[in-house]
Order: structure tokens, then C-alpha cells, then sequence
């Protein structure tokens, strides 16, 4: 495959694994390039100034990773939405060029049938179906409050991001290192002397 070069990649159509969906609902496909503020700036438009009840993630292969973090940032964002996950297998097709093809000969394509992960997540302001699989209840809001001071965003005017050792137990003193130095009085003569430095080694 070295004298291949990828010219193009496309991925089948599939519907949205979600049934009863109103037909104008907003589908985020998310690409492996996507930038994760563009994608959050449209999604809340549509769900905040435009008054969307339910959106619609949906990512593939390298994409997936991307797409759960978009999922994540709007429901602490908004807070209240219902959830439902699905899970599967999408096809791509790949399209490589032949970047040496032989003298007098057409070029040669190859079309490539990848099967890769996909990931489909409904994010609902009205109640869904609790019985349905890859169901998931809103988070209270407590619960979100929790997380964020836990993932160690700002929640306080002190901040410990930039300690590098956590500080010794109260009335544990710092240990103390004593260091011989060589002193030279003279040309001819030389002499000893202590010192202690104070650290923590």
C-alpha cells in the first residue's frame, strides 16, 4: 500500500437508532477533526435561543471519544437532560489512488469496507422511556456541583494546580541535610567546615 495515497472517505447512511423523533430534530455529527467549541456553539444555540428539546450526537471510529465529550460538556451546561446511548458498527469506504500506476495502464483505485464503532447519544429536555436501553436519568444538581469541584475546577479563590509535593502533617518538621564544604585558608592549607541546609529530600 505504499504507493497508495487516500483520496476520499465516506460513510454509509444509516437512520438514527431512536424511535419517535420529530423530523426537524438537530444532529451533531461529529468528525474526527470537528473543534469541540464550533460544535458546543451550535449545539446550545439550537437548544437555548432556538428552543430545541432534543439533539442528537452522533460520531464514528476515531470520532467517538470526541462526540461522549461533547454529550458531557452540555449536560453540566444545561443540567435536567434525559439520555439514551446507542451503541453499533458503521461501514466506511475508503477510496486509495494508486500513485504509481504502470506505464500505458489506467489508474488503479482501491475501495476500501471498513467496519468501525459508532456512537449515537439522545439528549432529551422532556422525560424518555426509562425501560429502553442505554437509558440514563438527569444527574441532580448537587451531583453536578460535586463533580465539578472534584475535577479540580476553580470552586474556591485558592488554588493548589501549581504545588508540585503535597505540604508535610502539621508539627512534622523538614528534614534537615548536613554538607561538608572544603575551605581553603591558604595556597598550601585547607580546612573542613559544616553547614546545614534546610529541605526536603
Amino acid at each position: 500500500m505504499e504507493n497508495f495515497r487516500k483520496v476520499r472517505t465516506s460513510e454509509e447512511e444509516s437512520p438514527l437508532p431512536f424511535a419517535d423523533l420529530p423530523p426537524d430534530v438537530v444532529e451533531m455529527k461529529v468528525k474526527e477533526g470537528s473543534k469541540i467549541r464550533n460544535l458546543m456553539n451550535f449545539a446550545m444555540a439550537q437548544m437555548e435561543l432556538k428552543g430545541s428539546r432534543q439533539i442528537v450526537f452522533s460520531g464514528c471510529g476515531r470520532a467517538v471519544t470526541k462526540t461522549i465529550t461533547c454529550v458531557e460538556i452540555m449536560k453540566r451546561k444545561l443540567g435536567g437532560l434525559h439520555q439514551v446511548t446507542k451503541v453499533r458498527y458503521k461501514t466506511l469506504l475508503e477510496v486509495w489512488e494508486n500513485q504509481d500506476p504502470l506505464p500505458g495502464g489506467p489508474a488503479q483505485n482501491l475501495t476500501v469496507h471498513k467496519n468501525v464503532p459508532s456512537i449515537c447519544i439522545l439528549l432529551s429536555r422532556d422525560p424518555l422511556d426509562p425501560n429502553q436501553t442505554g437509558y440514563q436519568p438527569p444527574e441532580p444538581r448537587h451531583g453536578l456541583e460535586l463533580q465539578l469541584g472534584s475535577a479540580g475546577e476553580d470552586t474556591s479563590s485558592s488554588s493548589t494546580k501549581g504545588l508540585k509535593r503535597p505540604l508535610p502533617p502539621p508539627g512534622e518538621e523538614l528534614l534537615t541535610k548536613k554538607l561538608q564544604v572544603q575551605v581553603s585558608d591558604s595556597p598550601r592549607g585547607s580546612g573542613t567546615t559544616d553547614c546545614q541546609l534546610d529541605g526536603r529530600y
